[in-house]
């Protein structure tokens, strides 16, 4: 099985009959090609969970990338969770919040093995029969999805979103920095930890030499260029020092140097948690092919979306990383005796998700200028896939079962819809006070008025009801009150009209039971947005914000997105074996993969499997 993350069937569809994707067409005359319905909503956690579980949503628990705190009203990360240790001397523990039961457990039961490579939702990794490497959810050595390092002699630069930033003090050509590692937690006020690096800058060569203090001792680098990872050592305490891993990037060397650091990512010899399983996987796997990425989206695009790195830089860290993904393929299918392989290329994604405003002329962010380079960029990207699915189809006989399949699809995000100021607007949602919707009340709801409110937006797809005996402060009661509110919502938003932009923004909005099911069905968002092609929820909505107006463009380079009317963006799926009726869902793979071993699905899998 080869996860491509984000394939569009059109794209595809439409370099198939232009003969540009041999090998998938030649899996098309195999078996089948068809589109692939993806989740409510159509997020990677939620449909990769959905595809390992062949349960909805309810049944395995992941709604979002974003969940609340009913008892503070704070977003959090919704794949895993981190619980405080019993004793100082311990580390946290930390839970997979992905529930229900994956296909490959049911594969162990009966014997079978199975290495499953970068799913998502895998962190920390399922104990199975075989090998897995943890996928999107593995933080970075401070616990968040992806925090770099801008360093610069700028004076009076400013750190971006989702960044550290340290300025490079002195002139000359050497300097003493530090890379900056995971939090001292214990400490009050928490505390960083710190790993001298040196620099040496030859500007008659145009290249910077960086003595790291770790494994390579040292790196040298071009403008342009990324360093391989270098292993480093970040002291948290006299007692305690933790093991990680990052990638250096020359910015620029006049009129200031400027380099940029990836997030520290767990070393696979050593991770702080384990991403593998067994636990000494990783290692294994990295003294075998080298050492990789851990980070879950291994892609930086937040240094791009703050213009630290440039386009270039981006397409040369996801080559990097596409290499690490196609080594443990071929390492893990050249050992292949029998049973399930399974690895998850995610680069799709992030490359549509930032290079989508060179093909879409109407993006408020597209740059003509630059669209002859990277117009043809995302076609560049499925053309090399069918190279690495010919390269698999190698391994198949007549008794193989080769699926290839993405969880869903793409599009443009032109514009974006503050859903929480649509709710104020409504008088659904109160401030203190004589506050109003403004970029300045920042995230977090710092100041809603919790005793007048009685709905609110979080996450990427969902608006919750303020409800009486959930939320800490809830007013809205079950005895009718409940679904007057949500009807109220579901009647405002559907059709929803930009007249700025003379289109319609919201398609439709599901209330909860209508699309989940199951034992998590009640953790559900009460109501999923479905966003019209070219929309999508505001940035600031997905953390408890409320900028001013109801839309505004998207000026970001994260310019394509795919978290819209999950019937605009289905997926793709290709076998090499027929499949018996049309209409696949992607609940349908665990149910498939299952009976080809000649294993029962699980009884709570409400897909069906695809094979005679």
């Amino acid at each position: 099985m080869i996860g491509l993350d984000g394939l569009e069937p059109s794209i595809v569809e439409a370099m198939m009959e232009r003969g540009e994707l041999p090998t998938f067409s030649r899996l098309r005359q195999m078996g089948c090609y068809s589109r692939l319905a993806t989740t409510y909503p159509a997020q990677t956690p939620v449909a990769w969970s959905s595809f390992s579980t062949g349960t909805n949503p309810g049944g395995h628990g992941v709604f979002d990338f974003v969940a609340r705190d009913p008892s503070t009203y704070l977003a959090d990360f919704a794949l895993t969770r981190f619980e405080k240790p019993k004793n100082m001397f311990l580390p946290p523990r930390v839970q997979n919040q992905r529930r229900g039961q994956p296909f490959w457990n049911l594969l162990a039961a009966a014997g079978i093995p199975a290495v499953v490579l970068r799913c998502p939702c895998t962190f920390p990794p399922d104990e199975m029969r075989g090998r897995m490497l943890s996928g999107v959810g593995v933080p970075d050595l401070r616990g968040s999805q992806g925090t770099g390092t801008f360093y610069t002699q700028q004076p009076g630069a400013q750190a971006k979103e989702s960044e550290q930033l340290v300025r490079l003090e002195g002139a000359g050509d050497s300097f003493a920095t530090h890379l900056v590692g995971p939090r001292n937690t214990r400490e009050k006020p928490p505390v960083d930890s710190h790993a001298e690096i040196r620099l040496e800058v030859d500007r008659a060569a145009g290249r910077v030499r960086i003595h790291t203090g770790g494994t390579p001792a040292a790196v040298e680098l071009a403008r342009g260029e990324w360093s391989p990872w270098v292993r480093v050592k970040f002291r948290i305490s006299a007692l305690q020092s933790v093991h990680g891993q990052v990638r250096f990037y020359l910015c620029a060397l006049a009129p200031h140097l400027e380099f940029y650091v990836s997030p520290a990512n767990f070393d696979p010899a050593a991770p702080l948690f384990p991403v593998s399983a067994p636990a000494g996987y990783a290692k294994e796997l990295a003294g075998e092919i080298g050492t990789f990425a851990t980070l879950g989206m291994a892609e930086d695009h937040t240094a791009l979306n703050n213009g630290r790195i440039d386009e270039a830089g981006y397409l040369a860290q996801c080559a990097l990383v596409l290499t690490e993904r196609e080594r443990m393929m071929d390492h893990e299918l050249a050992r292949l005796g029998e049973g399930l392989f399974f690895v998850v290329f995610d680069t799709p994604d992030r490359v549509q998700h930032m290079f989508w405003r060179f093909r879409d002329i109407r993006h408020p962010f597209h740059n003509p200028d630059a669209t002859r380079e990277f117009a043809r960029q995302i076609e560049e990207h499925y053309r090399h896939y069918d190279g690495v699915v010919a390269r698999v189809l190698e391994y198949a006989d007549s008794e193989t079962l080769l699926v290839v399949l993405s969880d869903h699809g793409f599009g443009t995000f032109r514009r974006a819809v503050h859903l929480n100021t649509w709710l104020w607007e409504k008088g659904l949602l109160a401030l203190k006070g004589a506050h109003k919707p403004d970029e300045e009340l920042g995230d977090g709801f710092s100041q809603v008025d919790w005793s007048r409110t009685r709905a609110y937006a979080l996450g990427l797809s969902g608006i919750y009801l303020n409800k009486r005996g959930r939320e800490r402060d809830g007013i809205v009661g079950e005895n009718g009150d409940a679904e007057r509110v949500r009807g109220e919502i579901v009647t405002g938003l559907t059709g929803l009209a930009d007249s700025a932009a003379s289109s319609t923004a919201i398609h439709s909005v599901s209330r909860a039971e209508q699309i989940y099911s199951g034992a998590y069905a009640g953790e559900a968002p009460d109501l999923v947005v479905n966003y019209a092609p070219g929309y999508r929820v505001s940035w600031q909505t997905a953390l408890g914000g409320m900028p001013h107006g109801i839309f505004e463009d998207n000026l970001r380079r994260w310019s394509g997105d795919h978290i819209i009317n999950p019937l605009a963006v289905p997926g793709i799926l290709l076998m090499n074996h027929a499949a018996v009726r049309d209409g696949a869902d992607i609940r349908d793979l665990a149910p498939t993969i299952l009976a080809h071993f000649g294993v029962a699905p699980h009884p709570a899998m409400e897909g069906k499997s695809l094979l005679a």
